[in-house]
C-alpha cells in the first residue's frame, strides 16, 4: 500500500438534480482527485470531517484508494474463511486436479488455527470435511448436505480477519499447527513445506487484495526446518534380475496379476509415473515385431476424485506433469517391454478408448489400491520374509526410480535421462541420480583403469 501525506480536501458541493439533491466530497491525494457522493449533507459532512481529522493528525493516505490508511484497511477487512475460498477459486481455473486437492488440504490446515477457539464449532471431523468441501469450487457449489452447510456457516462466523495474521502471536500459532498431523505428531518435511508455500502464496494474494500491508512472515522468527527434495533411497532400487523375478511373480498372482504385468513393466523399463502408465493407449505405442520401440506419451490420468476435476469425472485425463495440455514426450521402449506390450495386447486387448489398463468393474482408471495390493503380494512371493520387510521395491513407484537409476548407470547422458523421465535436469541430479547396487564398484574399476597403477 503506497502512502502519502500530500492531501487537499475541498468543501462539500451540492448537486441539485431533477429527482434528488446529492452532496459530493472531493479531495486530492498525491495529485490525484478522488470523490464520493452522499444522499444527505450530514453524511457528506461527517465523511469530510473524518478526512480532515485524519490529515490534521498526520495520518497517511493510501494513494490508490485516496482514503486514510485506517479507513482503507477497515473497508478491506475480510474474514480468513471467505478469503481462503476466494484464493482457492482464483487458483482453480489453471490448477491440475491433484494440485487443487493439495491446496485445499493446506488451506484446511491453515484455517483451523485461524478459527476463534471461543466460538461454537462442529465436531473436528465434520469441520475438516466441511472446509475441504468449501475449498473445492465444484463440491461447494454442488453441496446439498445440510450438516456440511451448517458447519461451513459456523466456520465463517468463527473465522478471524485476514489482517489478524499481522498479529505475531496468531501467526506463530498458525505456523506451529502447520508442523503437525491430526494426531499431534510432527508432519513430514514435505507436507510442512507444501503447507508453508500455500500460506506464503495466500499472504501474497492478501497483500494484492489490500487486506495486508506487508508480509508478516518476515517479522516472525521460527526455528528453521531444512526442506530438501526427497531423495531416492538406494536400498529401494532393484536390479534387472530382481525386476524380472518380481514381474514373474505378478504374472502368477490370480486373475488380477497378469493384466498388470505390462503396467509395472512400463514403470520399470520406461520410467513412467503411475498416472502416465494408467493412461497409455494403443495409439501411444510405436512397436516393431521385436526390438526397440517408442512410447509417445500425450496425457496422464491421475487418481483423483470427481470434486477436483473440471468435468466432474473422477480421474479425468490431464496434461503430463509439469507440461501444458497436449505437450507430450517420447520414451524409448526396450525389447523386453516391446515383447511384454505385444503379449498384453494379444491377451487382454484395450478399453473402448484404447487404454491398455482399466478397472475390472467399471472400465475406468486402474486404482492404486488394486495395483498396490498386487505388488505387495508379488513382493511376498518373490522375496524372503527378511527382504520383503525392507525397503527394496516397496512401492510400485520404486520401479520408476529403478528405471532412471539403470539409465544413469548405463552411461546415458543426464540431459537425455531427464528428457525421458519427464522432469528437469536439476531434479534428476538432486533426486534421481542414484545407481544400482554394485555400481560404485564399477565406478571404482573405471577410475582404476584410468590410473593404471595396479
Amino acid at each position: 500500500m503506497a502512502k502519502t501525506h500530500d492531501v487537499r480536501i475541498w468543501q462539500v458541493k451540492e448537486y441539485v438534480g431533477k429527482r434528488k439533491t446529492t452532496y459530493r466530497v472531493r479531495w486530492i491525494v498525491n495529485g490525484i482527485e478522488f470523490g464520493e457522493t452522499f444522499d444527505t449533507s450530514a453524511l457528506a459532512d461527517s465523511f469530510r470531517s473524518g478526512l480532515v481529522t485524519a490529515s490534521r493528525n498526520g495520518e497517511a493516505f493510501d494513494t490508490e484508494t485516496g482514503l486514510p490508511v485506517s479507513v482503507a484497511r477497515e473497508r478491506n477487512k475480510m474474514c480468513w474463511y471467505d478469503f481462503a475460498i476466494a484464493y482457492a477459486d482464483m487458483k482453480w481455473p489453471d490448477a491440475a486436479p491433484k494440485y487443487r486437492r493439495s491446496l485445499a488440504e493446506s488451506l484446511m490446515s491453515i484455517t483451523v488455527p485461524m478459527l476463534k477457539p471461543d466460538r461454537p464449532l462442529p465436531e473436528p471431523k465434520i469441520l475438516r470435511k466441511a472446509l475441504k468441501t468449501a475449498f473445492s469450487k465444484r463440491a461447494r457449489e454442488a453441496n446439498e448436505d445440510p450438516e456440511l452447510a451448517r458447519a461451513m456457516r459456523m466456520a465463517a462466523r468463527a473465522s478471524r480477519e485476514v489482517n489478524e495474521l499481522a498479529n505475531t502471536e496468531i501467526l506463530r500459532t498458525v505456523l506451529s499447527k502447520l508442523d503437525l498431523k491430526l494426531d499431534g505428531k510432527r508432519a513430514s518435511r514435505n507436507t510442512v513445506r507444501i503447507r508453508r508455500i500455500a500460506l506464503r502464496n495466500a499472504i501474497d494474494f492478501a497483500i494484492e487484495r489490500k487486506l495486508l500491508d506487508s508480509n508478516p512472515l518476515a517479522d516472525v522468527k521460527m526455528k528453521k526446518r531444512k526442506f530438501t527434495l526427497h531423495q531416492v533411497d538406494p536400498r529401494s532400487v532393484i536390479n534387472p534380475t530382481q525386476a524380472r523375478v518380481l514381474l514373474q511373480a505378478v504374472s502368477e498372482y490370480g486373475r488380477q496379476g497378469p493384466p498388470l504385468v505390462a503396467f509395472f513393466g512400463l514403470m520399470y523399463y520406461a520410467g513412467l509415473r503411475p498416472e502416465e502408465a494408467a493412461n497409455v493407449k494403443k495409439e501411444n505405442l510405436s512397436l516393431p515385431d521385436s526390438g526397440w520401440g517408442e512410447l509417445r506419451l500425450e496425457r496422464a490420468r491421475a487418481e483423483v476424485s470427481a470434486e477436483w476435476t473440471d468435468s466432474g469425472e473422477a480421474s479425468e485425463e490431464g496434461p503430463l506433469k509439469h507440461r501444458e495440455l497436449d505437450e507430450g514426450r517420447k520414451v524409448p521402449c526396450p525389447p523386453a517391454l516391446t515383447r511384454m506390450l505385444h503379449q498384453h495386447l494379444a491377451r487382454f486387448g484395450t478399453a473402448p478408448d484404447g487404454r491398455l489398463f482399466r478397472g475390472a468393474r467399471d472400465g475406468g482408471r486402474i486404482g492404486s489400491s488394486v495395483y498396490g495390493r498386487v505388488w505387495a503380494a508379488a513382493r511376498e512371493r518373490a522375496f524372503t520374509a527378511e527382504v520383503a520387510a525392507g525397503p527394496l521395491a516397496k512401492r510400485p513407484y520404486d520401479l520408476r526410480h529403478a528405471a532412471v537409476s539403470t539409465w544413469l548407470a548405463a552411461g546415458v547422458q543426464p540431459t537425455k535421462v531427464a528428457e525421458w523421465a519427464g522432469h528437469s535436469l536439476a531434479v534428476l541430479l538432486r533426486v534421481y541420480a542414484k545407481c544400482l547396487d554394485g555400481s560404485e564398484q564399477t565406478d571404482r574399476e573405471r577410475v582404476q583403469d584410468i590410473l593404471g597403477d595396479g
